[in-house]
């Protein structure tokens, strides 16, 4: 049997001190753990920082769009060079994966991803991803690296994802970590304080969407901190941060990909009639839609929200948004196949 795969995803306020710097202290103890659980895991390694790391050589540092695609390209090689130093020492060949939206979106290039991490693992390399910021368009950008994780982790069929993180874990409203989530509802978001940290550009609230998407396509989730021994090891076991439980999934690969490789170029918000249907597996006709946002043309994968504006899934549409609001009053046009559907 293959070994199972194990994702985990840095951020940068975990691997790099305030002045940006990247701590080797960490990158040693990351390299070390890694290299133990790879006895028993097929492992990926996504990584933040590259931004942190190379903005302290753009004069003038002001975070525009184009300084953090520069800083970004900077602090890539400084990242992978830490990287490849310290798993050299465990034998360990790393590999640069820069990832784009495309590499998901698109089927076939995102099979072709698979097939390059499964060589990876077949001789015994560490995938270490981040995103291509040089050349990522804007309105295809990942919304952050947790998201990035999320698919690779869905894709992949990963058993676990671990999101280590400065805060160490889940907390309560008394800023104690809670152990463990059964699912996330309202009083879990209720626990959610609305700020981001200052280094990243993740949040909470960020790391919570992407984590009930993991949980609803079966894969258990933990955030954690690297503080205490063995970090990764102790998270898997219930000793470091919090676990978030994975819930049962019978989806298809290709449902899955269909959900995590999500480019949501755009939403559809049905009304209450539709959303039931939609959760009894049915098929979206355009009658039960109340508007959308966004361009998306034929084919493409766009959100599904209900009136309350929650996500419930995604769909790949039959129709162009422009086609779709022509027939929004229309009762039998047919707007997305239920097999196109994935409802979380």
């Amino acid at each position: 049997m293959q070994k199972p795969v194990l994702v985990i995803k840095l951020g940068t306020a975990v691997i790099t001190g305030s002045n940006g710097i990247i701590s080797r202290a960490v990158i040693k103890k990351v390299a070390a753990e890694i290299a133990s659980l790879s006895r028993n895991y097929r492992m990926v390694l996504v990584s933040s920082g590259a931004v942190g790391s190379g903005k302290n050589f753009i004069n003038n540092y002001k975070g525009t769009l184009t300084e953090r695609k520069a800083a970004a390209a900077v602090g890539n090689p400084v990242l992978i060079q830490l990287y490849q130093k310290y798993f050299l020492k465990y034998k360990i060949p790393v590999a640069q994966a820069l990832c784009e939206r495309h590499h998901f979106s698109s089927r076939s290039q995102f099979l072709q991803l698979k097939e390059t991490f499964a060589t990876f693992w077949q001789n015994d390399i560490l995938p270490v991803v981040n995103e291509n910021d040089l050349v990522s368009n804007i309105e295809l950008k990942f919304s952050d690296n947790d998201e990035l994780a999320t698919l690779i982790a869905v894709g992949l069929d990963a058993d676990a994802l671990i999101i280590c993180t400065s805060v160490g874990g889940f907390m309560n409203d008394e800023n104690r970590i809670i152990p463990v989530v059964e699912r996330i509802d309202n009083t879990v978001l209720n626990y959610v304080k609305k700020d981001k940290s200052i280094p990243g550009l993740g949040g909470m609230i960020s790391k919570l969407t992407f984590t009930r998407l993991a949980n609803s396509l079966g894969i258990q989730v933990i955030i954690c901190g690297l503080s205490v021994k063995n970090p990764f090891t102790a998270a898997l076991t219930g000793g470091n941060g919090t676990i978030f439980k994975a819930q049962s999934s019978n989806l298809k690969a290709r449902q899955k990909w269909l959900a995590s490789g999500s480019i949501t170029l755009g939403s559809i918000f049905v009304d209450k009639g539709a959303a039931r249907a939609l959760h009894q597996r049915r098929s979206l006709l355009t009658i039960g839609i109340k508007k959308t946002e966004g361009k998306f043309a034929a084919g493409e994968v766009v959100q599904l929200m209900d009136e309350e504006e929650n996500i419930m899934g995604v769909a790949k549409v039959r129709l162009s948004a422009e086609v779709m609001m022509e027939n929004i009053s229309q009762k039998s046009v047919l707007a997305a196949h239920a097999d196109d559907i994935v409802i979380f």
